[in-house]
């Protein structure tokens, strides 16, 4: 079993009590008391915390009691005299766990209190630590042997932090060969993903805190964030993973769309956020990693910005499908794995694009064929924009800043191109802003100037934070049809999910929970 632990790192006993309930509230399954954080420390304030517990769970909570070292990563300078002491105090009261950092475990004089109290406790178990807060371990599979032999009833404890998301690979190398009771994760934002499977991977434990506030190691997230973003009850060793690729991922709306619908339909999958930084070496590093450990049992990927050509790229130099429009396009946003390994690669932006289109102008994409538009921006989003346009018959211009970026892209799709300076001379039935003019934080500029927008045009801004932006406000004035970004990045979502699961996700679902996200944000 993995145990969802909580740490509680309060100054003083009143508070501890506080931080104990709410943890319980929320959900914990194991209890840290960080006793290095309590000012004023001594034996009897940690037997006291110890009885508290057993009070007030409702179910028997294991407990950790820990009192780290200064210099790795403790609260306070605490001697060594007494960090033993409170350790010794807490077997007596009936911790299941103590955890003491395995490079002071080696003084002789340290190991021998602590085996000393091991031996007085019925149940108790020591913890041997061992952090790196810089990067990898050297060696972690001969350190793992290492702290083995120097105490063989403990548990091993090896954390490190990951500088890039390919770092995790050896902690979870090391998870899958080895058994019995240990933890192994990674620290940083980089190894987030190494907290959030550890469970999958049958780590001992993984850590979360009550708020973003107590927090006690980077990349360590909140319980609430665990349970309900990233469905860590559901989650089993059989569990399938998905995930967004990009740079930076950190707000991105992808893993509550998808572990929702996943949740709605009962499927045993799971959707990560995964920073990958770096260019096209990274991306080919961290797809090598993954196709090497079939058991990881990744399935499928979203890919943002700024992999979506490296990852077309890789698919093609492995032989793997990619759909033809995607070829055009020269990016891809959706890859799968199958379960023998082969890569296949789609671009569902363009068809986001489109059924935003048709759904909100009421006509079939057959109808598009000869309607004359208008894209503003000359990136990917415009390319996928363009290419599913094109591909349908559509009249496009392009309009760019740098008219040599608009040239090139019209001329790969056979189109017109403009430079900013023939905005005024626009005469099209659909105006689509491609670029991230208006988009949060920004929302006081347009990439338009509204005396431009004529009423019988529909104007479709590929931005969805906001949802309204300050183009579609105008746009609404001016006596305009208005597509909002949100339905193509909802209708991309669609589509992409029927690939990773080939079930339709529940639309208003996935709407709701868009729409709580950005109200939340909104909020902050």
């Amino acid at each position: 079993m993995t145990y969802l632990t909580i740490p509680i790192v309060a100054k003083n006993p009143d508070q501890a009590r506080h931080q104990i309930e709410t943890a319980l509230l929320a959900g914990a399954e194991m209890l840290e008391l960080r006793v290095d954080y309590i000012e004023n420390l001594t034996a009897d304030v940690v037997k006291g915390l110890i009885v508290e517990i057993r009070t007030r769970a409702a179910k028997n909570v294991p407990v950790i009691v820990t009192c780290r070292d200064k210099h790795q990563g403790g609260a306070t300078d605490y001697p060594a005299g007494l960090r033993i002491d409170t350790l010794a105090a807490a077997l007596k009261a009936g911790a299941e766990y103590v955890d003491f950092e395995y490079e002071n475990f080696l003084a002789p004089e340290n190991r021998g209190k602590i085996r000393s109290a091991l031996s007085q406790s019925l149940k108790g178990k020591l913890i041997l630590s061992t952090h790196n807060f810089q990067g990898k371990f050297p060696q972690i599979s001969n350190l793992y042997r290492h702290v083995q032999t120097m105490y063989v009833a403990s548990v091993p404890k090896l954390v490190y932090t990951a500088n890039h998301i390919n770092d995790c690979f050896e902690a979870f190398d090391l998870l899958h060969n080895t058994g019995g009771e240990r933890i192994i994760f990674c620290m940083g934002q980089a190894g987030l993903i190494s907290r959030i499977i550890a469970k999958k991977l049958g780590s001992l434990v993984t850590f979360a805190s009550i708020d973003e506030q107590t927090a006690t190691a980077p990349g360590q997230i909140t319980i609430e964030q665990f349970k309900k973003l990233y469905r860590y009850d559901a989650i089993t060793p059989g569990t399938e993973l998905y995930g967004v690729i990009g740079s930076p991922v950190t707000h991105s709306l992808s893993p509550a769309i998808h572990n929702a619908g996943f949740a709605d339909i009962g499927a045993n999958k799971l959707y990560l956020p995964l920073l990958v930084d770096g260019g096209a070496p990274e991306f080919s590093e961290f797809m090598r990693n993954v196709l090497a450990r079939p058991w990881l049992g990744f399935r499928g990927f979203s890919i943002t910005i700024p992999h979506k050509e490296s990852a077309m790229d890789y698919v093609r130099g492995k032989g793997g499908f990619v759909e033809p429009l995607a070829r055009r396009i020269g990016a891809v946003n959706t890859i799968l794995i199958t379960k023998d390994g082969a890569l296949k690669a789609y671009n569902t932006d363009y068809a986001g694009a489109l059924d935003a289109i048709t759904t909100a102008m009421e006509i079939t994409r057959e109808q598009l064929n000869g309607i004359p538009v208008a894209v503003l921006g000359a990136g990917g989003v415009a390319r996928a924009a363009v290419a599913g346009l094109t591909d349908v018959g559509a009249r496009v211009t392009i309009y760019n800043r740098t008219i040599s970026r608009a040239e090139k892209l019209a001329a790969e799709f056979g189109c017109d191109f403009a430079g900013l300076d023939k905005l005024a001379q626009i005469d099209a039935k659909l105006l689509i802003n491609c670029t991230s003019i208006g988009m949060h934080p920004n929302v006081n500029e347009t990439p338009i100037p509204k005396e431009f927008l004529k009423k019988d045009m529909t104007v479709f801004d590929t931005i969805y934070n906001p949802a309204e932006t300050l183009l579609l406000k105008q746009a609404k004035e001016a006596g305009c049809q208005t597509i909002s970004g949100l339905d193509m990045f909802l209708n991309q979502a669609l589509v992409q999910f029927k690939l990773f699961t080939g079930t339709d996700a529940n639309p208003d679902l996935v709407r709701k929970t868009v729409l709580d996200c950005l109200s939340r944000r909104q909020l902050i």
